[in-house]
């Protein structure tokens, strides 16, 4: 696969999971509803903040590609992004479209695991794959604390 069809995979790959997440994402009355901690960014942040982190990730994932010399370990690499931008969706299913954010706590931590494990490959394979990387975990993590009182200051969810 050349490096123009690699990039254009990845990119449609990050461009699919950015807008399925999206889709799924309703800002309305129950959400606005909803204590939130001091500490959430705006929720104008938060799109040019995915855009970025989609960016560095698809990038990142052509990286660890190239630096893949086996077919079998590509296809690895390729199912750990796959994998992660699953959980990626189903956390935004999980809060926004069910109005769980319990569940979506649950599974957040499953979804910063594969983010740390994208990161651990990633540098194995290219450092600056686990480097671009780095802002998702950081992202993630924070999204994990804001999830985390949203739980606490909002409980139970029905």
């Amino acid at each position: 696969m050349s490096l123009r069809q690699q990039s254009l995979t990845a990119a449609a790959i990050a461009i699919a999971t950015a807008a399925a997440g999206g889709a799924l994402t309703r800002l309305d009355g129950w959400y606005y509803g909803l204590q939130q901690p001091w500490f959430k960014p705006p929720d104008w942040a938060f799109g040019p903040a995915w855009t970025l982190i989609f960016t560095l990730t698809a990038v990142a994932g052509v990286l660890a590609w190239r630096a893949t010399p086996e077919r079998a370990l590509r296809r690895l690499v390729l199912a750990l992004f796959l994998a992660n931008a699953a959980l990626n969706v189903l956390w935004s299913y999980l809060f926004f479209w069910s109005q769980r954010p319990d569940w979506a706590l649950t599974e957040v931590g499953v979804l910063w695991s594969s983010v740390a494990l994208l990161v651990y490959a990633g540098s194995r394979l290219d450092y600056r794959a686990g480097i671009l990387l780095l802002p998702y975990l950081a992202w993630v993590s924070l999204a994990s604390l804001i999830n985390q009182q949203v739980v606490a200051l909002n409980a139970p969810f029905h």
